[in-house]
């Protein structure tokens, strides 16, 4: 029990796997003789499945926290900037509403009520374009910062669209050329036990035994270590979430200067959802659905409406949930290995960073200490996939379209408790810390606030806050001039990318 943990060994590439060694091996000097021991096996039989293509603004912080340069992640990754999201249709029965979830903060947010002095006189104005400039900038496709300002800074907050597959031979060149990862490109055939029950090697096609002290299942939804060999199950969501399948699709741009969307759109349809991510080369776009409310062929006509094309598009399965246990004896699943919901605000990539992260930085020191570092490990990622879920089903919720697929979303009993609890709560007050107690929240209050009021949720006359109404006005005219600057200081989304592309970025 007091054998060192000096030797990490991770199983499967891709995003979720070369994240995590890049984490791991910057923060433990993995590239030193005294470091840690960081080994990445990647089958060449497997290929990725090459989406998860919108990451948060935490994708800034990660990437320079492994020392990537943001220059070379833009021209080799295809990436774009993200400042956010727009839903259109969700909110009513024409489709013809759309509202935005930005990456800012509203502006005096938590300083006073902006909500009760915006439904009283401002109604008419949606919540985000009011309180954030950052709707405006992605109205008009404008980029997030000025070619002046350096890597990673922001002039408003942001994260990345990008090429998955081209992502992950990115990170996998970066932590093999400068962060000491040992890579074995080989198939893992089984599995050796401990008499204890942990892990103590796994056998590969051509490289023998890997024996190894703390074993990351990065092998994506057939989680070949946790769910496999360990036979921890899934917490199935489908009585939550339905949609349970998907097709994806990559467009060409009808021209080389076409505008480059600024936020990923997402558009309800009958029995889901259509994503659409603009990258400098190409647009990403699919259709998410629940196959118990609609046929393969339907959602294939619903998405070739959408494109005004024909297409053959790729299709995705999955089964929406999240592992009984994420870290069970010297093992942890990160990525799809550890479960997957549909991709409705780009929650995917966000939680592996989050998993990369707290593996490092609560590395146990020797066995003894895992299993401690596991129960933690296990209690902030349940709570962080509850709560992921309930912001999703919130989109779904407070939607007035009609249809069985709608009907079912609305029905009480698919609906968490806690969820329905908040609404209750929510009839007389905005969504605020005091909802979202933990230090590292998935979702900040503030996003449950553009996402309530985006839909269309009408808080109960007065309210329990009496706020002074002008404090509220001062900072609706802030948002107001911050937009009036930044149109007139931003370049648009493509010139900035095609700036960094032949110039690149300072280094802060």
């Amino acid at each position: 029990m007091s054998h060192p943990i000096r030797h990490i060994v991770i199983v499967g590439g891709g995003s979720a796997g070369w994240l995590t060694a890049g984490v791991i091996a910057a923060d433990h000097r993995a590239h030193a003789p005294d470091g840690l021991r960081v080994t990445l096996i990647e089958s060449p039989d497997v290929a990725p499945i090459g989406v998860g293509e919108g990451t948060w603004p935490t994708m800034r912080d990660t990437l320079a926290r492994i020392g990537v340069s943001e220059t070379a992640f833009f021209r080799e990754c295809d990436a774009a900037f993200k400042q956010g999201s727009r839903f259109d249709g969700w909110r009513g029965s024409d489709g013809a509403d759309y509202y935005f979830h930005p990456f800012v903060l509203p502006q005096g947010y938590g300083e006073t009520d902006l909500v009760g002095p915006w439904q009283r006189e401002f109604a008419h104005v949606p919540f985000a374009d009011l309180v954030s400039f950052q709707p405006h900038l992605c109205a008009q496709g404008r980029a997030p910062k000025q070619a002046t300002t350096p890597e990673f800074a922001a002039v408003a907050n942001y994260g990345y669209h990008l090429d998955a597959g081209k992502f992950g031979i990115f990170l996998r060149k970066h932590c093999l050329e400068r962060l000491g990862v040992h890579y074995v490109p080989d198939h893992v055939t089984g599995i050796a036990s401990h008499e204890n029950g942990d892990i103590a090697a796994l056998q590969t096609r051509a490289h023998g035994a890997l024996a190894g002290d703390l074993f990351i299942d990065c092998t994506g939804m057939q989680s070949l270590l946790l769910g496999q060999h360990y036979g921890i199950g899934l917490v199935d969501q489908r009585h939550v979430l339905f949609n349970d399948s998907a097709l994806a699709v990559q467009i060409p741009y009808p021209g080389e200067d076409s505008p480059i969307a600024s936020q990923t759109t997402s558009t309800a349809q009958r029995a889901g959802w259509i994503w659409d991510i603009g990258l400098p080369t190409r647009r990403g776009i699919g259709h998410v659905y629940s196959s118990a409310h609609t046929s393969d062929d339907e959602a294939a006509a619903d998405l070739c409406a959408y494109l005004g094309a024909d297409a053959s598009p790729r299709k995705l399965t999955f089964q929406p949930g999240y592992r009984r246990e994420f870290w069970h004896r010297n093992c942890v699943a990160i990525g799809l290995s550890a479960g997957f919901i549909e991709p409705l605000e780009a929650s995917a990539l966000a939680l592996v960073e989050l998993s990369a992260a707290l593996v490092s930085d609560d590395l146990p020191a020797t066995r003894a200490s895992i299993d401690i570092v596991a129960r933690r490990f296990n209690d902030a990622f349940t709570y962080r996939w509850e709560r992921v879920i309930e912001f999703l089903k919130l989109h779904y919720v407070l939607s007035r379209r009609p249809g069985a697929y709608w009907d079912d979303h609305r029905d009480e009993r698919s609906v968490p408790p806690r969820l329905r609890e908040l609404l209750a709560l929510w009839r007389h007050r905005p969504p605020s810390r005091l909802d979202f107690h933990r230090i590292e929240e998935v979702f900040p209050s503030a996003s449950w606030q553009y996402v309530l009021y985006g839909m269309g949720f009408t808080p109960e006359p007065g309210g329990t806050r009496r706020a002074d109404p002008t404090v509220a006005a001062q900072y609706y005219r802030e948002a107001a001039d911050l937009t009036r600057r930044m149109l007139g200081a931003l370049p648009s989304n493509r010139a900035l990318i095609d700036h960094i592309r032949r110039h690149g970025l300072q280094k802060i």
